[in-house]
């Protein structure tokens, strides 16, 4: 118990840290990880692949398709569904013949396990950084995408790959089915899921009890699906989608607690995680059984490249040759400029699921630590490669999109401006109707506070980005009011002190102070 503790606490801080020096966090989680796996004394964190599979990615997957956008998802199902099975599937292909080609004696059914390991992305680390760097939302959809899909399709091959190595006899025709079953069956089960979870959100009028109920869908919908020999992951994806789609059915204080909740969970889960394949450095080192280091290395180069030359050679042609072949297509959707795939290209790192499913390799494998030894090695090196390497290929492929930004903004501002008169005309009309009796002040100051709102958003797309010359009366207004709000607080907290006021009086004030603030300082 001392162990995982330190482990959570170790971690959260690291994570904490790299937030503070804008650091990526799971890339300081993975290289902490590193460092303290050589400290003597530090105990031998054994990756679980169960608790990998089954702690780890349900939550991770469901936050990110609870964010994701089922439009956007389906406007790019083309792109994605190439990522997420083509390219798995061609990866798997690929790794294994280099394997079966530079490891002497390896068979070609150990090489193609390894290669359906190291075939699905996760793409964590990338996307938070593409994020914080303000690349185009299509690339960021398609990564987001295609590192949840893709984890069903390699789990299928994998698990095909491995009951041959073992044995098993399958054939093409019983993959292709399994694969067909797995996948559909999995997308049932989380819509089956969802379907009542969405009614009982609807109905519970606790927010409380409601996100207690949504923090167990994740790990309910993979349960569930695992149970039909279905895939979990996916059934998480489909859950997730659809509860996401649907998000304005929740309450408005259970819509801000469930985005609070699963922040801080993915927080934890990903420094954890990350920090836990950084530690897995020694346990694998010790299963080898060899002490050719530089066969070792070789080995590891090899299949490293393969990876990332499978992608490349993958999504170029991808990309632009469907387009190529059809002019609908190219008439709806436009060739990308090249940089748009090269970020694609390297943002493909691996991630806990892989090092997962190294772990799950039974012992009856042969070449089981050098399985387990190579994905490690490639894990690793996506991370510390592509992972660290990211931000100055985005920057060097001048991929932020500055457009996007003021897109956005400028149909959030016509919306917001859509909406403040329809909420305006429908004050009128209550008062007309003699539905509401009030003051004037009252509607006056209803009034200032639409048209407040409007002139907010409007006021947010600058054509340059450049600062005003003269200060925003809005930004005058949030810079005055935060004054208001930091002397209220001061006053409350002192009367509290003085014992005038109870401290569940004090507490419920700042709650109130403190959402008016979150909305003060929206981003």
């Amino acid at each position: 118990m001392a162990e995982i503790l330190l482990l959570v606490v170790g971690a959260t801080l690291v994570s904490a840290a790299a937030h503070r020096t804008g650091v990526s966090p799971p890339i300081a989680a993975v290289v902490a990880g590193l460092l303290v796996s050589f400290v003597p004394g530090v105990p031998d964190y054994h990756l679980d692949p169960d608790l990998a599979l089954v702690v780890f990615v349900p939550p991770l997957v469901y936050s990110d398709a609870v964010e994701s956008s089922y439009l956007n998802l389906r406007a790019n199902a083309r792109p994605i569904g190439l990522l997420s099975v083509g390219l798995v599937l061609f990866t798997t292909s690929v790794v294994g013949l280099a394997a079966h080609a530079v490891v002497p004696g390896m068979p070609w059914a150990d090489a193609f396990v390894l290669g359906a390991i190291l075939a699905p992305t996760d793409a964590v680390a990338a996307v938070s950084i593409a994020r914080r760097l303000g690349l185009p939302r299509r690339i960021v959809t398609i990564l987001v995408a295609e590192s949840i899909v893709n984890d069903a399709t390699g789990m299928t091959v994998f698990r095909l790959t491995l009951a041959v190595a073992l044995g098993g006899a399958t054939t093409f025709l019983d993959g292709v089915a399994e694969f067909a079953y797995t996948s559909l069956a999995g997308v049932a089960v989380g819509l089956a899921l969802a379907l009542p979870v969405r009614r009982l959100r609807g109905w519970l009028a606790d927010a409380v009890t409601e996100n207690a109920v949504m923090l167990l869908v994740p790990f309910g919908a993979y349960a569930a699906a695992e149970s039909f020999h279905a895939s979990g992951v996916l059934a998480v994806l489909a859950a997730g989608l659809y509860l996401g789609h649907h998000f304005a059915g929740a309450s408005h204080e259970a819509r801000l607690q469930e985005k609070a909740t699963w922040r801080l969970a993915t927080c934890v889960l990903e420094a954890v995680s990350f920090a836990l394949i950084g530690l897995q450095l020694r346990p694998v080192l010790q299963a080898l059984h060899t002490t050719d280091a530089a066969a070792l290395g070789r080995y590891a180069v090899v299949v490293f490249a393969a990876m990332l030359l499978a992608r490349a050679v993958w999504i170029f042609p991808a990309t632009y040759l469907p387009r190529r072949l059809s002019a609908r297509l190219r008439g709806r959707d436009p060739a990308p400029p090249w940089q748009h795939p090269a970020a694609i290209c390297w943002a493909g790192t691996r991630g806990v699921v892989s090092l997962a499913a190294a772990f799950a390799v039974p012992p009856d494998l042969p070449d089981r630590d050098l399985v387990l030894f190579l994905t490690f090695s490639a894990v690793l090196g996506t991370l510390l490669v592509q992972g660290v390497g990211f931000p100055a290929v985005a920057r060097r492929l001048r991929l932020r999109d500055e457009g996007q930004a003021r897109e956005d903004g400028l149909a959030e501002a016509m919306a917001q401006e859509v909406a403040v008169r329809a909420a305006w005309a429908r004050v009128e009309e209550r008062v007309a109707n003699g539905q509401e009796d009030v003051p004037g002040h009252v509607l006056d100051r209803l009034r200032d506070l639409a048209e407040h709102r409007c002139s907010t958003a409007w006021e947010r797309i600058r054509a340059d980005g450049a600062r005003a010359p003269s200060e925003p009366p809005t930004a005058a207004y949030r810079r005055l009011r935060r004054e208001m709000l930091a002397t209220e607080r001061g006053v409350f907290v002192r009367l509290c002190r003085e014992g005038r006021i109870h401290d569940e009086v004090l507490r419920r004030v700042m709650h109130e102070l403190d959402l008016e603030e979150a909305a003060l300082s929206r981003t």
